[in-house]
């Protein structure tokens, strides 16, 4: 088991990966401060529960603690005030209290509503992350970034609202569907881009990342650990996104608008990063950020891990309407995150509609 700190000013937290980790929650828990006989509540989804549930609830169970289990659907179509309705509902009827305590058992889906649930239940409770999904293990766990959906765009409803302590267990990593894998990887891909170019260099030099096979278990620990330190890092310095915390941003911003615009579910949410990122690496070539070795180093690692790098069909007046939705929206204008080298990136609030346009044109 390695520990990663995220040094926060006010209640730091621990990252723990380790490979049966699961098994060990409950002490974990325990190693936190919460006391035998502390109410605790898991969230999870039906196919996550049916896997690991049992074994969460017993490992929570055997350390003390008065734990139960509630099963809410996921999936980003799901991710709404009304399935956060629900587990408020399961928590008024476990009779929670202010020193209960909310595990998000599953995918960053579950890990985002478990979050928000835990920050507006009693103006506040803690929660425990426990990451089963790529994506979640490397970006979304780790943070404090909690929400939900509005129609209107992307995690527009939500809190900041950090976790008690962050369990990664990569042998739950054996049950998630290869495109749920690659979809994590374009988060680790972000990570190279943004401040890692070691990173980069490794995921380059492993060829083909399009499945947890592919992986030698000592690339997937490196992955793990300098992602979640990554994140981390930037977390600390900047925990309620006011400057460098943005560069986590990277792909997301033309990302979010491919899942608005497509409809939440057409594309998983990686999906729609690795194009967003391809988007904004085509932005930065037009603007003369970086070169075209660059990009092309990006596209084939982004194909590497056989995610999509193609604009699909969207309206471009749409397309720009749906942008000014964005959270990180100043004084009307856009700011994208946009790379000036591998493992650099800066933000720009000074793109106009032509550059736009003509980017995705060429991903069409």
């Amino acid at each position: 088991m390695e520990t990663i700190e995220v040094a926060l000013q006010h209640r730091p937290y621990p990252v723990v990966i380790g490979a049966g980790g699961l098994a060990q929650l409950g002490d974990l828990v325990a190693q936190q401060g919460f006391g035998a006989g502390t109410k605790v509540l898991i969230v999870s989804n039906p196919e996550v529960e049916a896997l690991y549930g049992a074994t969460a609830l017993a490992s929570l169970q055997a350390a003390g603690f008065a734990s139960q289990l509630v099963v809410v659907e996921a999936g980003e179509q799901q991710k709404t005030p009304a399935t956060i309705g629900l587990i408020h509902d399961a928590a008024f009827e476990r009779k929670l209290e202010r020193r209960s305590l909310l595990v998000a058992l599953g995918g960053g889906v579950v890990g985002d509503m478990t979050g928000f649930a835990a920050a507006t239940w009693l103006r506040g409770i803690a929660v425990v992350q426990v990451p089963t999904t790529l994506l979640a293990m490397v970006d979304a766990a780790i943070g404090g970034k909690t929400g939900v959906n509005h129609p209107g765009g992307k995690n527009l409803i939500g809190a900041f609202h950090q976790p008690a302590l962050v369990l990664i267990d990569p042998l739950t990593l054996a049950s998630l569907p290869e495109r749920e894998f690659r979809a994590g990887m374009a988060e680790v891909i972000k990570y190279g881009v943004i401040g890692d170019p070691e990173l980069f260099a490794a995921l380059e030099a492993a060829g083909d990342l399009s499945s947890l096979e592919r992986l030698t278990p000592g690339l997937l620990q490196a992955i793990l650990l300098r992602s979640a330190a990554a994140k981390a890092k930037v977390v600390a310095a900047d925990e309620h996104e006011g400057g460098l915390r943005a560069i986590l941003n990277y792909g997301h911003t033309l990302g979010h608008v491919v899942e608005a615009l497509c409809g939440y579910g057409t594309y998983l949410h990686g999906e729609a990063v690795a194009i967003g990122m391809v988007a904004a690496g085509e932005i930065a070539l037009a603007l003369g950020l970086w070169t075209e070795s660059d990009q092309q180093r990006q596209r084939r690692l982004v194909a590497a891990a056989g995610l999509p790098q193609h604009w699909p069909d969207l309206d471009l007046e749409a397309v720009l309407a749906c942008l000014q939705g964005d959270k990180k929206v100043r004084d009307g204008r856009v700011r994208f995150v946009l790379p000036t080298g591998i493992g650099s990136v800066v933000i720009r609030d000074d793109i106009s509609a032509a550059v736009i346009g003509a980017a995705l044109e060429r991903l069409a």
